[in-house]
């Protein structure tokens, strides 16, 4: 089973441009609780490295582009994100790394519950430890 699960955002529009709606538990697949964006990231600097305990999140390139590495602890698959009409959903235990992030990249992040340090586990190898299974 692949780590990439790109879910498609319908875009509505005419002549004067396009526009997406993201709707909690329609077309992203939680209700949401938390929305948040990353831009002006200088060039060459690497963002995420890090995973969730308990946290489903939906990623959208809604400008340029970037590189979002997942890891499971067993396999390792990475993706461009480039279009606005699709997110990335990345689940809980997995570890994200955004790379190459254009300049005018904005990653919009949707997630399902509010920031809470505890979630997080910023360190590799504490990540591969936590893992019900071992590598």
């Amino acid at each position: 089973m692949s780590l990439i699960e790109l879910i498609d955002l319908p875009a509505y529009g005419d002549s004067r441009g396009q526009l997406v709606a993201l709707e909690s538990g329609k077309n992203v697949p939680f209700e949401f609780k938390r929305v948040y964006y990353i831009f002006d990231t200088a060039q060459g600097v690497a963002r995420g490295f890090h995973a969730h305990k308990n946290l489903k999140q939906v990623l959208v390139c809604v400008s340029g582009r970037c590189r979002v590495i997942l890891d499971d602890g067993r396999k390792r698959e990475e993706v461009w994100l480039d279009n606005p009409r699709q997110g990335l959903l990345v689940c809980d235990m997995v570890w994200r790394e955004l790379h190459d992030l254009s300049e005018g990249c904005v990653l919009l992040v949707l997630a399902d519950e509010y920031y809470y340090e505890n979630d997080y586990i910023r360190n590799y190898d504490d990540f591969l430890g936590s893992l019900a299974w071992k590598p």
